[in-house]
């Protein structure tokens, strides 16, 4: 997995960008990624309803924020890198979080003067259970056990450092995210639309979504 040179240079820069804001967590039983889903080009609403939480894997997700076309680009590319390297592995043994995540890692850094690209990668195996990884813009790598980014992120941390707990429930961890995005949504301009989740657990894959309604005060 090591060793890989992707040639990005073609990518379309700055046209359309992500004014996001995204989250993962880790809880009892697996971890919960979640997103606003508003797209922006300059002041303009591009998508109301962007679908931000990309699948890697059976149950690793990646969120993305930064240029729309930069972070699809880099998520198409460790997908596609996923499933040749897991289909090389012995029948039944599926590929960890972190090296989805060190892909991430490798290509943001590898073409950190040409991509715009803030990443958090999360998912459940059985080796390590819940994981999060935040790849943010210039190419490092930090594993954390909840991670925030995108524009609407400045507004939350403090209440996100009052408020977590670690080993939550299902539906305690729900409402952190929820309440977090909602208040992020709140006060970023660029964050908007329906707060989108995935859960990742043994069981496999669950998707919410919450209209404007649901979580609005």
């Amino acid at each position: 997995m090591n060793g890989i040179s992707v040639d990005i240079n073609h990518l379309k820069k700055g046209e359309v960008n992500l004014g996001t804001s995204i989250m993962a967590v880790t809880f009892k039983d697996g971890v919960i990624l979640g997103a606003d889903s508003r797209t922006t080009t300059g002041a303009y609403i591009a998508n109301r309803v962007t679908d931000k939480l990309t699948q890697i894997h059976d149950t690793i997700y990646c969120c993305r924020s930064g240029s729309a076309a930069d972070t699809q680009a880099v998520a198409d590319i460790v997908k596609y890198s996923m499933q040749m390297y897991s289909s090389r592995l012995p029948s039944g043994e599926k590929p960890t979080t972190q090296i989805a995540a060190n892909l991430f890692q490798e290509i943001c850094y590898n073409n950190k003067d040409q991509l715009t690209a803030g990443i958090i990668c999360a998912g459940y195996d059985e080796r390590n259970k819940g994981s999060v990884f935040s790849i943010p813009i210039g190419g490092s790598i930090h594993k954390q056990e909840y991670a925030i980014a995108g524009s609407g992120s400045t507004f939350i941390y403090g209440w996100c450092n009052e408020n977590y707990k670690k080993d939550m429930e299902k539906e305690e961890t729900i409402l952190f995210i929820k309440t977090a995005l909602s208040e992020a949504i709140k006060w970023d301009g660029s964050s908007g639309g329906v707060i989108r989740m995935v859960i990742l657990t043994k069981d496999g894959v669950e998707r919410l979504i919450f209209y404007p309604d649901e979580y609005q005060k």
